[in-house]
């Protein structure tokens, strides 16, 4: 049954919020961030159908959408490059070599490289109007999570590695009675917290991490910093712990 997607474009609104400016070399007091709606599953999306005014059943939309990504997962594995109107995909192999090695390294594996189509990137600045909504009162903001050794943002990071954190309202600072419970953590789904334990960098809008070197390959976290210092204030410690926590998954290798 063929899909049926009679879109029709419309100006979509993009709500954001201002922050602290937390990027380095900041001219002026604020960036900006979008106020995002709630994440969607394949059938989340496909439950929207109706209300884009596309025809085709949710239930076709999602099992041919889970059939593809089944398809696609094999096809990369087999070393094909995928594009699409949304992504392009492909494989890349990490690492330094003399030309004479027969196998990988221990420990050195395939990445998939994803990156938007610029069709995606042209629908998004086309038809979306951003919409600002005034400035985030926040107890602190976590903006970006660079993996010094691969050089990824906000996506991958690499165990018993030095991992750079920015936003604003990090310093880890707490009082005596609750210095064990603050710090940086990686939050799994069920809960577990994994403590960060080595800071290199310790100021409000950068943190230096090494990550511990048992991270089982394939997990996902959230990272978590739990500290007593104001955002406001400068040097003052509160009374309560306050915990900032990452907008986005970090990925092991």
């Amino acid at each position: 049954m063929p899909l049926d997607f009679n879109v029709t474009d419309v100006a979509h609104k993009i709500i954001a919020k201002f922050v602290q400016a937390w990027l380095p070399g900041a001219k002026k007091q604020y960036n900006a961030k979008a106020v995002l709606q709630p994440e969607l599953d394949i059938h989340g999306v496909a439950s929207k159908a109706s209300l884009y005014n596309i025809s085709t059943s949710p239930k076709v939309i999602e099992e041919g959408f889970l059939a593809a990504e089944k398809l696609i997962m094999y096809l990369i594995a087999d070393n094909y490059r995928i594009k699409s109107n949304l992504f392009r995909i492909s494989i890349r192999i990490p690492g330094e070599y003399d030309g004479t090695e027969t196998f990988l390294p221990e420990g050195i594996y395939p990445e998939v490289k994803l990156s938007v189509s610029e069709q995606l990137r042209k629908y998004v600045s086309d038809n979306a109007e951003v919409v600002f909504d005034g400035v985030e009162e926040s107890d602190g903001f976590i903006g970006q999570v660079v993996d010094e050794a691969t050089g990824s943002i906000d996506n991958y990071i690499s165990p018993c590695n030095i991992v750079a954190v920015r936003g604003y309202g990090l310093k880890l600072e707490s009082d005596a009675q609750h210095a064990s419970l603050n710090g940086v953590f990686l939050l799994d789904s069920e809960g577990v917290e994994r403590p960060v334990k080595a800071i290199a960098v310790n100021t409000p809008r950068l943190l230096k991490l090494l990550t511990p070197d048992s991270l089982p390959s394939g997990g996902e976290y959230t990272l978590l910093v739990r500290t007593q210092s104001s955002v406001k204030k400068g040097s003052k410690i509160l009374k309560r712990v306050r915990e900032v926590h990452s907008p986005f998954l970090l990925h092991v290798k």
